[in-house]
């Protein structure tokens, strides 16, 4: 009995009523804590071996050194200890090149440049880009980021070198902006570091010195004055030209209308003339009368003649009714009336010359 107690206390147990042997309280408590060590074992290795991606997120699974991408939001599974994973954001982000984006100060060193008349001119960028590999972003190259600031500062400085300073401070800065968002990707593209240009910005452009500056808004005014003008000067011109035109369009349809008249008017009087010369060829000397006759009509309408003598105190009345063969009112033909040196004074209107053509004393 005394050497079975001895082994039992030996082996942890005592032995009471009979020799049976009943465990003792070291041993409870050393199988309590191996299972709460193999708890947390357990939990450490179940959460180890899930990753969670966003979905403005990738990731990149290093497997024993050996990098694949992983682009599918959600939950995945890796190797405890194993497999390791790093994540890329990959929404779009972007960096400022001329001045600090925390508090709006200038960089000097970054923003000031010349341009191809030989002007200081200070311009201020901002950069925008994203991840577009990222396992490229992680080990293409150790900093991606200043590779992509140092592409788009030279690339900034060679556009700025080939533009005269006032497109750069006025009209040229959209095509500025797309020379260099062309040459920034080029350049991406022979680099090839898993960074994507998104798109790049003149934030400002300015003269370097306030002298300068207000030279050049003085120039700025001058040419927005000459616009102004030039505009006002188009508007002038589009609405006095309609009314123009309109004149000019009358003034050709009334020439138009009178040299058909004039046209029309001669042709009637050549026919005329070629009628009378024809009928004059058949019989010139009634032709002549006739046309004198005519003429006689057309020219002293209600016109009496006086013919005065040589001695100056008769005058003979002639009336012209027997030209034209209206016979009313008159004393015959051939008769004469024969007054003093005042008669009918008043009738003797027209250039004051006698049928005979002595001149009216």
């Amino acid at each position: 009995m005394n050497g079975d107690s001895f082994r039992n206390r030996k082996n942890g147990f005592t032995t009471m009523d009979g020799g049976q042997a009943k465990p003792s309280g070291k041993v409870s408590g050393g199988k309590i804590a191996g299972i709460v060590i193999a708890a947390l074992v357990a939990a450490i290795l179940l959460f180890n071996s899930t990753y969670e991606i966003k979905e403005q997120e990738q990731a990149v699974l290093i497997t024993l050194g050996k990098a694949s991408a992983v682009t599918e939001p959600g939950l995945h599974f890796k190797i405890p200890f194993i497999q390791q994973v790093r994540k890329i954001n990959t929404t779009i982000q972007g960096f400022s090149i001329g001045y600090n984006n925390a508090d709006n100060t200038v960089v000097t060193d970054e923003s000031l440049m010349i341009t191809s008349d030989f002007n200081f001119i200070d311009v201020d960028f901002y950069v925008e880009y994203r991840y577009s590999d990222p396992v490229k972003a992680l080990y293409a190259s150790q900093n991606p980021l200043g590779i992509l600031r140092n592409i788009s500062q030279s690339c900034i400085r060679t556009v700025i070198g080939s533009y005269s300073v006032d497109d750069v401070l006025t009209t040229g800065k959209n095509e500025i902006q797309a020379a260099i968002k062309e040459m920034i990707i080029e350049r991406l593209e022979m680099q090839d570091i898993g960074v994507q240009l998104v798109n790049i910005t003149i934030q400002d452009s300015e003269p370097p010195t306030a002298e300068v500056m207000e030279a050049f808004k003085a120039v700025e005014t001058a040419k927005q004055g000459k616009e102004t003008a030039l505009n006002n000067a188009n508007k002038y011109r589009n609405e006095q030209l309609p009314s123009a035109q309109a004149k000019a369009d009358g003034i050709l349809k009334d020439a138009e209308a009178r040299k058909t008249e004039r046209i029309n008017e001669a042709t009637a009087q050549v026919a005329r003339f070629n009628a009378m010369y024809a009928e004059y060829v058949k019989n010139p000397a009634v032709t002549r009368q006739r046309m004198f006759f005519e003429a006689m009509e057309n020219v002293l309408p209600d016109l009496k003649v006086i013919i005065q003598s040589e001695g100056g105190d008769v005058q003979t009345i002639y009336p012209l009714e027997s030209f034209t063969g209206d016979t009313q009112g008159s004393t015959g033909s051939g008769e004469s009336s024969r007054s003093g040196g005042n008669t009918d004074s008043g009738s003797s209107s027209g250039d004051g010359r006698s049928v005979d053509g002595t001149e009216n004393k």
